[in-house]
């Protein structure tokens, strides 16, 4: 069974950074698109960032200069570094995982951006 496990959100200040990682298999992490996706209270699930196996990156234009996606071959992890982190970025994070054919979810991590 594949597993996606995320860690690291919490509550921020705005302007205040975080961490979030995804870890899992390595089968799945060497083969597998791997991203971030976020859901905000009562809106849809909506694309943040991802890598490829290869290393090419894609952001959304919300978080473009702001988020840095990176892998660790070493560790099977996928983090999502955070920066200048503003209200509207709270959300629950979930990895994915996909190959087009088969997609993989986290259960997801909570971010709140908060005074």
């Amino acid at each position: 069974q594949v597993q996606l496990v995320e860690s690291g959100g919490g509550l921020v200040q705005p302007g205040g950074s975080l961490r979030l990682s995804c870890a899992t298999s390595r089968d799945i992490f060497s083969l597998y698109t791997m991203g971030w996706f976020r859901q905000a209270a009562g809106k849809q699930r909506e694309f943040v960032a991802r890598i490829t196996s290869g290393g090419s990156t894609n952001y959304a234009d919300s978080v473009k200069g702001r988020f840095t996606i990176s892998r660790d071959n070493a560790k099977n992890t996928v983090d999502l570094q955070m920066n200048s982190l503003k209200p509207e970025d709270t959300a629950v994070y979930y990895c994915r995982a996909t190959n087009g054919l088969r997609t993989y979810w986290g259960q997801g991590t909570q971010v709140t951006v908060s005074s």
